[in-house]
């Protein structure tokens, strides 16, 4: 038995993945578990991070990669609610267990803070992991930890802000966090607009979450999407959630769309890197006249607690969802994952297959 793990060594780029092989495998300590991954997927701050553009500190050397599912192939003292076997992910931040983010949780975020899932074995707390969905494969379900339980915290994230029947959801793109919220958003009755520059992308899409309740719009087509998608949301009133991830560039657009007393979650900086009309910006005071207009609620989003992981896989289950993955590479292919999705040519995940040995 051996082991097989990806390092980053520096910040130079995808060139910068080095797989290394050792014969030593982590053994858990008191409290943790050995996790034997199966399946990892990547996150556009995964390849950030491996070009350096990340907006946090991140550990050097460190394992990428902070979605993986396996099974539990080892039990350390004291652990009662896993047993070999089990099949599991570690949540994204291992100290985030449940309650509200705390400043030291948002510091254990996996493949930047703490070292991550792309490797044959790792060991864990405990607590940080959680038991993936029965009706998922590995491929599948590690696809979860971020994406999914990205859009399942800015739905139902919030006690007095949770999504409800018949609502509307905007999400930006056809990435992994806005098929998740679509996904999510139909299950839950409620109605979805989806924005994208690509007619072939929006064709694909339309198709694979069904005509019904789903409208789209081409950004590109239509500039001023937030109008357009205020026009078509019932009453003309707005939409009552909105996923952005495009960050600075996408934030009037989605102001524009939002209905009063409703939430803008702010995900992640994608169109930082887009070279989009600089009048798509928005400044500080056009923020606060714009969220004060219309009484929003604009959240920032760093993922979810494992505690929302579980509920967000009973709901999974309970739905029968079945996460939009785009291709799977091989774990010695790491590097054409990388590059396929900078591409940015994916509908949905990419994941890597880690064959067992």
């Amino acid at each position: 038995m051996s082991n097989q793990e990806y390092r980053l060594k520096d910040s130079s780029g995808f060139d910068a993945l080095i797989l290394h092989k050792s014969t030593e495998i982590p053994q858990p300590g008191r409290g943790e578990v050995q996790i034997k991954f199966h399946a990892c997927s990547l996150n556009y701050r995964d390849l950030v991070i491996s070009k350096g553009e990340y907006v946090a500190p991140v550990k050097k050397n460190v394992v990428p990669g902070s979605d993986g599912a396996g099974e539990i192939t080892a039990v350390g003292e004291g652990v009662k609610q896993f047993k070999v076997g089990d099949r599991v992910s570690p949540n994204f931040s291992l100290d985030y267990i449940g309650g509200k983010l705390t400043e030291e949780a948002a510091t254990s975020g996996m493949g930047g803070d703490v070292d991550g899932c792309l490797r044959h074995y790792g060991v864990f707390p405990a607590l940080s992991c959680v038991k993936i969905p029965i009706s998922l494969s590995y491929e599948e379900a590690a696809t979860l930890p971020c994406a999914a339980l990205t859009a399942w915290n800015a739905l139902f994230g919030l006690p007095n802000k949770q999504l409800r029947l018949s609502q509307t959801v905007l999400v930006q793109g056809t990435g992994g966090v806005s098929i998740f919220g679509a996904q999510f958003a139909l299950a839950a009755g409620a109605k979805v607009i989806l924005t994208s520059s690509s007619n072939e992308k929006i064709t694909f899409i339309k198709k694979y979450l069904g005509e019904k309740n789903v409208s789209t719009i081409n950004y590109k087509e239509i500039p001023e999407w937030g109008k357009k998608a205020k026009e078509i949301s019932d009453d003309g009133k707005g939409v009552d959630h909105i996923l952005d991830v495009g960050g600075a560039k996408t934030l009037k657009q989605s102001l524009e769309a939002i209905a009063f007393n409703g939430s803008v979650n702010a995900i992640g900086f994608l169109a930082r890197n887009k070279k989009d009309d600089e009048s798509s910006s928005i400044g500080d005071n056009d923020t606060s006249m714009y969220a004060l207009k219309k009484n929003v609620t604009l959240r920032g989003i760093q993922v979810g607690s494992v505690e929302q992981f579980n509920e967000m896989t009973r709901a999974i289950d309970m739905h029968q969802i079945k996460p939009l993955i785009d291709k799977v590479f091989k774990f010695e292919d790491l590097k054409s994952a990388y590059e396929h999705q900078w591409s940015q040519q994916h509908i949905g995940k990419v994941v890597i297959k880690i064959t067992p040995n």
